[in-house]
């Protein structure tokens, strides 16, 4: 595991990821023709419901004056519907352009959330500020995760929650999650060079990693498509010939909480 690691930080798989992407796209956010809506629509209501499980239903944990923080918050998408269960909210992030669309459509919707301009790698936080850290599509676009996940651990409160998703590395979301998402036209709906499928993380790879920087364990689950193989592959198929738009795609699927984590897997643990 120390190798693959180390290869993430050294020129090659992360010099692939197009992370410039997100200020080219500062625009898009909250535009349902973007590919950026899919997160919105199709990624986030599972994220929530198992965030809102286990914050709430499994910890008894009360979001009034609790604190939560986003790593890698883009325009915003997750951190408003964070901020909406009630937690006051900040989120992060290294790009000015999705930052900036982020303020503008809290403050249209009223919302109060602190957005800043940072890094995972270097969190601009005392020790132990947070109660809650969400890292959710994050970690497998970061140079040096070790040290993003020693700088949750460091801002995280004692018994404080560390919730997250991230790619399982193997043949299967190389297939589904750069293959067929990005790489080949007749289905990709996502643009090219978005994930590098050597910086996904296993999950046994993820389970070590939280160990050794003080954070406790306690599951993974799966996400999956809510519908079949076929029915995703013929409306991604509408989609690229323009039969299909972006809006629609993600009325038709979205992703649901499964015990298979062959291709995408969230989790969350505990600081101890």
């Amino acid at each position: 595991m120390g190798q693959s690691f180390q290869q993430r930080c050294s020129p090659g798989p992360a010099d692939g990821i197009d992370n410039d992407l997100y200020d080219r796209c500062s625009d898009a956010w909250w535009d349902s023709e973007s590919f950026l809506h899919q997160l919105r629509v199709a990624f986030n209501p599972a994220r929530l419901d198992y965030a809102s499980q286990k914050l709430f239903r499994d910890l008894h944990l009360t979001p009034q004056g609790k604190t939560a923080l986003e790593v890698g918050c883009g325009g915003g998408l997750l951190c408003e519907e964070i901020a909406r269960m009630g937690f006051a909210t900040t989120g992060i992030d290294p790009s000015g352009g999705a930052l900036a669309a982020a303020r503008c459509h809290a403050e249209a919707g009223g919302l109060q959330i602190r957005y800043q301009m940072a890094s995972g790698e270097l969190l601009p936080y005392a020790n132990a500020s947070y109660d809650v850290v969400f890292c959710c599509d994050v970690l497998e676009h970061v140079r040096d995760l070790p040290r993003v996940v020693a700088e949750v651990s460091r801002v995280l409160k004692p018994n404080g929650v560390f919730l997250y998703d991230t790619f399982h590395r193997n043949w299967a979301s190389k297939l589904v999650a750069i293959k067929i998402a990005q790489e080949w036209p007749r289905w990709a709906f996502l643009p090219p060079r978005l994930h590098v499928w050597r910086m996904f993380i296993r999950p046994r790879e993820m389970k070590s990693l939280l160990r050794s920087h003080h954070l406790a364990w306690k599951e993974h689950r799966g996400l999956r498509p809510n519908v079949s193989l076929a029915t995703a592959l013929r409306c991604l198929r509408m989609r690229a010939r323009g039969q299909m738009s972006y809006a629609e795609l993600g009325r038709r699927i979205h992703l649901v909480e499964s015990r298979i984590t062959a291709v995408m897997y969230m989790g969350y643990a505990i600081r101890l």
